[in-house]
């Protein structure tokens, strides 16, 4: 017995290889890492439009989840390394297996030693290519993008990246002086020297990787003000008429959201019109990306402004742990959108259930909304499924009881990740009846439900 629990303690003790087999996350099994927790990242990033070169020093600093022989980050091998150091002893050495960066010391980190590494990199940085199409740094016509969702962060910057990692930022961006930089966080200083100006950002909230991101354009600021939280656009010249005509609810959007929701997460809302078109928005923390198309369609993509508006509060204060559960995000903005239009004086969200729901009667039942696999993550079922669940909870446990279950959602998971689990535990806090039909039909069967809300077949009153 002895003999057995001696080894068990040496097993245990020992020092692991991050690179093993088992991934953070089925739905990405390349992303994301093992054995370590970034508790900030500190990004010095140059820029040269011209020839989309990129030069950098990242300094993340960590702390060991389990003993570890090598940390492995995420990291385009279209970024050369240059150099790597560690501030607790000599680097052995490093590789660069597809996607990754592997970091040996010479001496194994034991658990619960924090640690920082410096790493100084370069190179065109260009898409990740994946299931879902292309992600992370993109070049517009006069400009760049950066479009992380799901693992895009790592074309630009070395990173542990899953949704899961969340850690504080701090950004210092160089680039050519004609364009601005418009990057996750506060802006705390601004600084040109001959033709270059330097960026620099504070982003102290933790912030998963794939909501951070870097526009640069030639944009003119524009402050909105008169509302609850400061709002700043970013925008072409050219596009101010169009901006205010199809922002022109953006305050009042998030007065809505925060009776709904609770406070606005975050410190400021900044929202960046590119002048290029873009097929769809994007968010990060703090902050969204939109086309050009979106500004001169008017009143046309409102329902994408209070889309992505949502998101601070479903997605970016509250992330989901894995992939599976992106319903908690992007079902949560869908209903976001048909409670905007209820509670700004249109259709309410009941008409929009029904259309939906009788759009998802005639699509292909096999999906299922608590493990859409990830081909299916983004798929627009995901969406609207995910709208139509809550509405179905909604129409089960009454409005007093579901918006206070949303507040209270937002308000203990703020800053964290959590799962559908989680969500269901808090539910079932707030309902005078048991749930558990009504997530067997709506998150664990393939099958549409017969009607909206609770099956019928329910029972278990309390």
């Amino acid at each position: 017995m002895k003999a057995v629990k001696k080894d068990l303690i040496a097993k245990i003790a020992a020092p692991r290889d991050s690179s093993r087999a088992d991934p953070v996350d089925p739905y990405l099994p390349s992303a994301g890492n093992h054995g370590y927790r970034v508790t900030r990242y500190e990004l010095d990033l140059t820029y040269k439009m011209s020839s989309n070169n990129l030069r950098g020093q990242a300094v993340i600093t960590a702390t060991a989840t389990e003993p570890l022989e090598s940390v492995q980050l995420d990291l385009s091998p279209h970024l050369d390394v240059a150099k790597v150091s560690l501030d607790r002893g000599r680097v052995a050495r490093y590789s660069r297996p597809r996607g990754k960066l592997t970091v040996t010391p010479t001496d194994p980190i034991p658990v619960g030693a924090a640690f920082t590494l410096t790493i100084r990199y370069s190179g065109n940085p260009r898409p990740i290519r994946g299931a879902w199409g292309e992600v992370g740094w993109e070049e517009l016509t006069d400009g760049v993008l950066v479009a992380n969702q799901p693992n895009g962060a790592a074309s630009w910057f070395p990173c542990d990246d899953h949704p899961s990692s969340k850690a504080p930022f701090r950004i210092r961006l160089t680039t050519d002086s004609p364009y601005r930089a418009v990057v996750t966080g506060s802006l705390v200083g601004k600084k040109r020297s001959g033709s270059t100006t330097t960026w620099e950002f504070d982003l102290p909230q933790p912030t998963s990787t794939y909501l951070v991101t870097i526009n640069l354009g030639q944009y003119e600021h524009l402050e909105v003000t008169g509302g609850s939280v400061p709002f700043h656009a970013y925008l072409p010249a050219d596009l101010k008429r169009d901006f205010r005509v199809a922002f022109a609810r953006q305050l009042e959007m998030i007065d809505v959201f925060t009776d709904l929701f609770g406070p606005y997460p975050f410190g400021e809302y900044k929202v960046v019109v590119t002048d290029d078109e873009l097929e769809i928005p994007l968010e990060a923390m703090g902050m969204s990306t939109f086309g050009r198309n979106t500004a001169e369609a008017g009143a046309g993509d409102e329902r994408l402004i209070a889309h992505e508006l949502a998101h601070q509060w479903f997605g970016n204060a509250v992330t989901a742990a894995e992939w599976k559960h992106i319903w908690l995000h992007e079902g949560f903005a869908c209903y976001a959108e048909w409670l905007w239009t209820e509670f700004s004086g249109g259709a309410d969200a009941g008409s929009h259930a029904l259309r939906y729901y009788s759009k998802l009667q005639n699509s292909p039942q096999d999906l299922l909304l608590a493990d859409p696999g990830p081909k299916d993550m983004f798929d627009d079922r995901v969406y609207k499924r995910g709208a139509l669940t809550l509405h179905a909870l909604r129409l089960t446990i009454g409005d007093e009881r579901f918006f206070q279950l949303l507040r209270d959602w937002v308000a203990k998971y703020s800053g964290k990740t959590a799962t559908t689990d989680d969500f269901l535990h808090m539910a079932a806090d707030h309902s005078p009846v048991d749930l558990r039909p009504l997530w067997a039909a709506w998150l664990f069967s393939e099958p549409l439900p017969p009607t909206l809300g609770m099956p019928d077949d329910h029972s278990g009153r309390r």
